[in-house]
C-alpha cells in the first residue's frame, strides 16, 4: 500500500505484557481486548470534546489462537467495551503480524469509505491457548459420548490407552509450519548457520535487549502506552518480562532448546506472553477534529519468502517499501524489528548489507542498506518485553511512534517476520510537513 493516503493514529494503548502462566494468565484475550479498545477511547476523548464510543465505526482486532468460545473475538471485544450494536468488526490472522494486518484492514476500511473511525489491534493470551487431544483420542471421546448403554459405554472405555490421556500442547502445533515442518526456534538454528551467527553473538542481542528494556521500564518511557490491568486484588501496571539483573553469563549457562548442539535458547528467544494493544485510526482530514495525533502510517508492505527462512521476512518487506516509496534506509530515525529470536534479528541485519543476498534474493544491485544497532529496537524488543502473537505489530506501531517523539525523529520502520514465511513493514511518520 502506498503513501497516496495518510492514516492518522489518533490515540494508542496497550496492556503490561506478561510472561504466559504469570499475572495474566487467568484473563482471557477478550478481556485483554476489552481492556485496550475502552482504554484507547478514553484517551481520545481526553484529546476533543468532539469524539465518544458511539463515534466508532468498526474494530478489527488481530488474533492467532482464536478462542473456542470467541470465534470473531473482535465482534465479541466490540460489545463487551460499549460499541453500539449496530457497528461491524472482525478478525483477522496473518500469524505473528496479525497487529500490523489489523492497521492494513483499517486502512482499507477508511479509503474505501466504509468508516471513519476504525479500532484496530491485536490481542492473545498464550496462557490460554487450549491443551488438545489426539486425533485418535477424540474419536474415542466422540464414540463414548455416543454410547448410550452401559455395556457399550464399557467396551469404548476398554479401548482407552494411557497415551489417549496424554495432551498435546496446542501452542506447540501452532509455533510449528506445517509446510516446512519446523517449529519457529528451528527456522532460527537454520539462520544462524546460515550466516555464521554464533552463540555469544546471540547472547550478547539478548543482554541488549533486556538492558534496553529495563532502562526503558525504570525511567517509566514505557508506562506512557500502557493502561494498567486491574486484578483481584492487585494492579498489574509493568511488562514482567525484562530482567534488570541479566548477565552474559547466566544466558551462557542456558542449553539449546530445539536443536542438539545448536545455538538458540530460551535466554536469546522472545518468550510466550499475555497482551493486548488497540490504536484508533482515521483519516487525515478527521484526524484535525483532535490535538495533537500520535502520527502517521503512510506506506505498509507484505512479502513472501521460504517458510524455512520466515526470519527474513522483515529484509523481504522492507525492501518491497523501500521499491514503493523510493526511501532508503537511511531515511528513518528509527527501526522496529520485532525480536522473535536474536538469530532472527541478526540474519535480517546481515542480509541487509550482502549485495550478494540483494542480487539473489531481492532483485537489487546494491545491497539494501545498514539496521544500525543505535536506531534499532532503542527501548528493548520481544526477547525482553515478549511477543504476544495476535499483538505485537500493533505494539511496534505505538511503541516506534512514541519513540521518534522522544528522540525528536520523524520517520520510522516498524517490521516483523511471520511463521510460515511472510514479512510485513509499515512506515510511520510523527508530521507529515516536508
Amino acid at each position: 500500500m502506498s503513501n497516496q493516503m495518510p492514516l492518522a493514529v489518533i490515540e494508542g494503548v496497550r496492556t503490561p505484557m506478561a510472561k504466559a502462566f504469570t499475572e495474566l494468565e487467568r484473563v482471557s484475550a477478550v478481556e485483554l481486548g476489552t481492556h485496550v479498545v475502552t482504554s484507547v477511547i478514553k484517551r481520545a476523548m481526553a484529546k476533543t470534546d468532539d469524539f465518544n464510543f458511539r463515534q466508532v465505526d468498526e474494530v478489527i482486532m488481530g488474533n492467532v489462537s482464536g478462542p473456542p468460545d470467541a470465534a470473531n473475538i473482535a465482534r465479541v471485544i466490540a460489545l463487551s467495551a460499549g460499541i453500539p450494536k449496530d457497528r461491524i468488526a472482525h478478525t483477522v490472522n496473518r500469524n505473528c503480524a496479525s497487529g500490523m494486518e489489523s492497521v492494513i484492514g483499517a486502512w482499507q476500511a477508511l479509503a474505501s469509505g466504509r468508516s471513519t473511525m476504525v479500532i484496530a489491534g491485536g490481542t492473545e493470551s498464550m496462557s490460554q491457548i487450549p491443551m488438545l487431544v489426539s486425533p485418535e483420542a477424540a474419536r474415542l471421546w466422540i464414540q463414548l459420548s455416543k454410547s448410550k448403554t452401559f455395556s457399550k459405554r464399557l467396551r469404548t472405555l476398554a479401548k482407552f490407552r494411557p497415551r489417549h490421556f496424554r495432551p498435546v500442547p496446542g501452542v506447540q502445533l501452532g509455533l510449528t509450519d506445517p509446510v516446512s515442518q519446523l517449529n519457529m526456534g528451528e527456522t532460527a538454528e537454520l539462520l544462524a548457520k546460515e550466516f555464521g551467527i554464533n552463540r555469544e553473538e546471540q547472547d550478547a542481542f539478548a543482554l541488549q535487549s533486556h538492558q534496553r528494556a529495563a532502562a526503558a521500564r525504570q525511567r517509566c518511557f514505557l508506562s506512557g502506552e500502557i493502561e494498567p490491568f486491574p486484578l483481584r486484588s492487585t494492579v498489574f501496571e509493568k511488562d514482567n518480562g525484562p530482567r534488570d539483573g541479566q548477565s552474559m553469563e547466566q544466558l551462557a549457562k542456558l542449553k539449546p532448546i530445539f536443536q542438539r548442539g545448536g545455538t538458540v535458547t530460551a535466554g536469546n528467544s522472545c518468550p510466550l506472553t499475555d497482551g493486548a494493544a488497540a490504536l484508533l485510526l482515521t483519516d487525515l482530514e478527521t484526524s484535525k477534529r483532535f490535538d495533537q495525533p500520535l502520527g502517521f502510517v503512510t506506506a505498509s508492505s507484505v512479502a513472501g519468502c521460504d517458510p524455512h527462512r520466515m526470519g527474513l521476512g522483515p529484509v523481504y518487506a522492507t525492501a518491497k517499501l523501500l521499491n514503493q516509496t523510493g526511501m532508503t534506509l537511511q531515511d528513518f530515525d528509527l527501526v522496529e524489528i520485532n525480536e522473535a529470536f536474536a538469530a532472527q534479528v541478526l540474519a535480517c541485519q546481515r542480509a541487509a548489507t550482502s549485495t550478494e543476498f540483494a542480487r539473489n534474493e531481492l532483485g537489487r544491485s546494491q545491497a539494501l542498506g545498514e539496521f544500525t544497532n543505535e536506531k534499532l529496537n532503542t527501548h528493548g524488543g520481544a526477547i525482553a518485553l515478549g511477543h504476544p502473537v495476535g499483538m505485537t505489530g500493533t505494539r511496534l506501531i505505538l511503541t516506534l511512534l512514541r519513540s521518534l517523539r522522544e528522540a525528536g525523529g520523524r520517520r520510522g520502520l516498524a517490521t516483523l517476520c511471520v511463521g510460515g514465511g511472510q514479512g510485513v513493514a509499515m512506515m510511520v511518520e510523527t508530521n507529515l510537513e516536508g
